[in-house]
């Protein structure tokens, strides 16, 4: 480990399979609520992760401890292998950036990203250099004269950036940082800060409740809920496979249905719904058994009315169309199906694609592989 006065600093620690590590991290504020419970957690170094949740789930305080701007109540974190529990922010050696920027106003964009180098003893020479190199990075090499007031929320972000990248810090912790850019700038920004992070190798934990922008930038995400983390996963996996019904609702838009089991056979649910219908649906819930009440989950564009890309033996429900809206790309139809008058389906806009009109009557089916049952 490196060392500067004596003390240490771990933006050096070695190369290690686990680099962030959470053991049965517990946070308290008033000693009787946990906001944090149980949380065990690692990462490999490079890795994208991203903690996705609502508010007062617990994301951004355990974001807060990494950091070390709140210490854990009960628990160890470590990184590379030793733990920093107490050992204070400033000798971590981790980048951080945050939603408002926090640039030194008085300071020209060149002064504020020497600022961390000063604080590391770095040489003049030196420190112009890499404030160069980290100007270059994020495409900002010609403002380095100017003051964060001259520059475009867009561009304080890219220099809020570099900034963090500027000491060349192993881990990156990001709290929000695009919360506050319009929609295509942030767009933008997602795929710069991914590739950004990809392309040196920076290990980057990154906090955000916006779904999209974790599906979008992460190698993994850790869905947060009540102080506990639901799911653990890539993006894909995530989408496509939940694991309760709080995650199959928070990540991207979801139908549910509800019902009871009536059987299980050969990893097939098959579950009446309450108003009689028969579907049958993954059983992923260890909740999922015969007699058991459960909720089941289809994404919307997983369902089809088109009775020719049915495959045959699939059970179909019917359907009384109630909205039919054009949004470009894409057909979104709400739809009445089983009592639930908010059933999606989303389609694609082709040209034999049929446009749907309220009051139609039609028939929806999906593989059962696509329906998942979850906790009631």
């Amino acid at each position: 480990m490196r060392e500067e006065n004596g003390e240490p600093v771990l933006a050096d620690a070695n190369a290690n399979d686990v680099f962030v590590e959470f053991e049965r991290v517990q946070k308290s504020y008033d000693g009787e609520n946990l906001v944090v419970k149980d949380l065990n957690l690692t990462m490999p170094k490079g890795e994208f992760l991203t903690m996705l949740g609502p508010s007062g789930s617990g994301k951004t305080t355990c974001l807060m401890m990494l950091a070390g701007f709140e210490t854990a109540t009960h628990g160890d974190i470590r990184l590379g292998g030793t733990s920093i529990n107490n050992i204070p922010p400033h000798k971590r050696g981790i980048g951080m950036v945050f939603q408002n920027y926090a640039l030194f106003p008085h300071m020209t964009i060149a002064e504020n990203l020497s600022f961390p180098l000063e604080v590391r003893k770095m040489g003049k020479s030196e420190r112009e250099q890499k404030v160069k190199n980290a100007l270059d990075m994020v495409e900002m090499g010609a403002f380095g004269g100017r003051r964060p007031a001259q520059l475009s929320g867009g561009q304080q972000q890219r220099i809020a950036l570099a900034r963090a990248l500027v000491f060349e810090p192993e881990l990156v912790l990001m709290d929000e940082p695009l919360g506050a850019l319009d929609k295509q700038l942030r767009e933008k920004m997602q795929f710069e800060i991914t590739n950004l992070a990809h392309n040196l190798g920076i290990t980057t934990v990154y906090v955000t409740h916006d779904q999209t922008e974790a599906l979008t930038m992460s190698d993994r995400v850790a869905v947060f809920d009540d102080g506990r983390i639901q799911q653990l996963d890539p993006p894909d996996t995530l989408y496509e496979q939940p694991k309760n019904s709080f995650v199959a609702q928070f990540i991207g838009e979801n139908n549910t249905l509800e019902g009871v089991v009536k059987e299980i056979n050969n990893g097939i649910a098959l579950v009446q719904l309450d108003d009689g219908e028969l579907i049958d649906c993954m059983p992923v819930h260890d909740s999922v058994i015969p007699g058991a009440r459960t909720r089941v989950s289809i994404r919307p564009e997983r369902v089809e009315y088109n009775k020719e890309r049915l495959q045959e033996g699939v059970h179909t429900l019917k359907a009384e169309v109630m909205e039919f809206i054009y949004m470009g790309d894409i057909f979104r139809t709400r739809l009445n199906v089983a009592g639930n008058d908010e059933f999606i389906i989303k389609t694609r806009n082709a040209p034999d694609v049929e446009r749907l009109k309220p009051g139609q009557q039609i028939e929806i089916g999906w593989l059962p592989e696509d329906c998942r049952a979850l906790d009631a």
